[in-house]
């Protein structure tokens, strides 16, 4: 029996309380125990990566219960694809707060990075809305606790504000889920997509709300405008390994979107007719605009990579918007993209905030390691706006070529091509005032400079901008992969038979056609 599809969630979840247990007061220790577990963790997430690569999908039952009555893990190319870049995305991060000791500015910051990271593969693993509830209730709970990590009135006030937007959303998410299970008696995904296309065309109204709602909540994880109004502040105040590991955190809603409407409700399902291009396209559409010009008019640096970040979940959803084949596989090369440079400009925000008073954009004296955090910050800036030759780039080909056969062509066109000027424009003002206009400035000659950051730090931050040149370079096996992931979700048969048609048996290879 294959229990490796469970191990994600398992593994982190027994970490956290060994962590809290057994090495509550040994920094070292949580320190070992985390990188190893984090490492543990993309060897397993490779493996299944790897499995699902050929098609197949993974079924674990839980406690052998079959769907729809009993709890399924369920391990395609999709969801295998965001558990291993959601791993090697924590490594890095992890070894980032190491390296600039933000791990010893409070308490449990391990452990609550162990049940962060439970929350994330949970939510990406589960085949079941009510888990996926339930996971995202994980993740609220274990990121305000590294929100505020370290302490102060800014982060607490942001944290505060953080969890009232996130508890609207799961308010939503039961009322949805309500809606749902009375119209339908199952909130399993694959029972769903069978249930959802029998309903009858004069008996919709239950479930048309149960789909807008859903995409309310999906819409405030992913800070789509108007939803969005959480995220400057609380990816600002909140410390910057935690910040980074957020890259990740708008995915979760992408992800959603992405898996709910490709599978209960199709772009071609008249129970949500309409709902994609009325509602979302313009939303997205909206949201790249605001999160570029945010960009432009940000006064600090850590509050214009939040907005950056608006910028590229709207990017994202532009392209999940289209629901054809083609835009959903350039969402998900934008994907693995954005969250690697967002995490990366994260990182470099603080090392910036290691050697200046304020991370307000004036010219200050010139900090410790200039030349090579100006460095990073010009490569991870170049990725972010989406200039050649990185992958933002090519991210961008994409997502302009998958719109072209599409009703709102020229609105995408002229807003992502307007955008990556703004962002550019920002980006260029930015990195000029903290490092080409400081060497104008002389420091006082009594004040001693702020130490250099420590070497792991940049190591970390190099690592991120690494990968960031590998989904270049590599981007046509890059490209294929999420090209047949998006065959797979659009021909989610084998999907649903695997989930529903094979009670006891662990996993079914469902080939594709390469």
């Amino acid at each position: 029996m294959m229990h490796w599809i469970i191990a994600p969630i398992i593994l982190p979840a027994l970490l956290a309380p060994f962590i809290v247990l057994a090495a509550r007061y040994h920094i070292i220790i949580q320190r070992a125990v985390s990188v190893a577990g984090v490492l543990a963790l993309i060897a397993i997430s490779a493996g299944l990566a790897w499995q699902a690569s050929d098609g197949t999908v993974t079924l674990y039952q839980l406690s052998d219960w079959a769907a729809p009555f009993g709890i399924v893990i369920v391990g395609d190319r999709l969801s295998t694809l965001m558990v291993l870049l959601t791993a090697v995305l924590a490594l890095f991060v992890l070894l980032y707060a190491i390296g600039s000791r933000w791990d010893k500015r409070g308490w449990h910051f391990h452990a609550l990075f162990q049940f962060q990271l439970m929350g994330l593969m949970g939510a990406f693993l589960t085949g079941d809305l009510f888990n996926l509830f339930v996971f995202f209730e994980v993740l609220l709970i274990a990121s305000y606790g590294l929100m505020i990590h370290g302490g102060g009135n800014l982060r607490l006030r942001a944290g505060v504000q953080y969890v009232l937007f996130n508890l609207i959303g799961s308010t939503l998410f039961l009322f949805a889920l309500g809606a749902i299970y009375a119209q339908t008696g199952t909130l399993n995904m694959a029972d769903l997509a069978q249930r959802v296309a029998m309903i009858d065309a004069t008996d919709t109204a239950g479930i048309r709300i149960a789909a807008v709602l859903l995409l309310l909540v999906f819409a405030i994880k992913a800070a789509i405008v108007p939803l969005h109004f959480w995220l400057p502040s609380s990816y600002a105040e909140a410390p910057a390994p935690v910040a980074a590991l957020f890259a990740i955190m708008t995915k979760v809603g992408a992800y959603a979107i992405i898996r709910v409407y490709t599978l209960i409700f199709p772009p071609d399902a008249g129970v949500t007719m309409g709902l994609h291009t009325i509602w979302l396209m313009p939303a997205a559409l909206a949201s790249l605009a605001l999160g570029m010009f945010g960009v432009l008019a940000a006064r600090k640096l850590d509050r214009l990579v939040a907005f950056s970040v608006i910028g590229s979940m709207g990017m994202v959803l532009v392209a999940i918007a289209m629901f054809t084949p083609a835009g959903i596989t350039a969402a998900l090369y934008y994907i693995i993209h954005s969250t690697l440079a967002a995490a990366a400009l994260f990182l470099i925000t603080d090392l910036v905030r290691a050697g200046r008073e304020s991370l307000v954009l004036t010219a200050m004296p010139p900090i410790s390691g200039a030349a090579l955090t100006s460095a990073l910050f010009f490569i991870a800036a170049i990725a972010m706006a989406g200039l050649p030759p990185l992958s933002g780039f090519v991210g961008k080909l994409l997502i302009l070529n998958a719109g072209l056969g599409t009703s709102a062509a020229v609105w995408i066109w002229a807003v992502v091509l307007g955008s990556s000027l703004v962002c550019l424009v920002g980006f260029s003002r930015a990195g000029a005032v903290l490092f080409w206009k400081a060497r104008t400035i002389n420091a006082e000659e009594n004040e001693e400079p702020a130490p250099a950051p420590n070497a792991l730090s940049y190591a970390a931050v190099s690592g991120l901008l690494v990968l960031l040149v590998a989904h270049t370079v590599f981007a046509g096996p890059a490209y294929s992969y999420v090209e047949h992931t998006a065959s797979q979700l659009f021909a989610p048969q084998p999907y649903v038979s695997t989930v529903l048609d094979t009670p006891g048996k662990l996993s079914t290879p469902a080939k594709e056609e390469h």
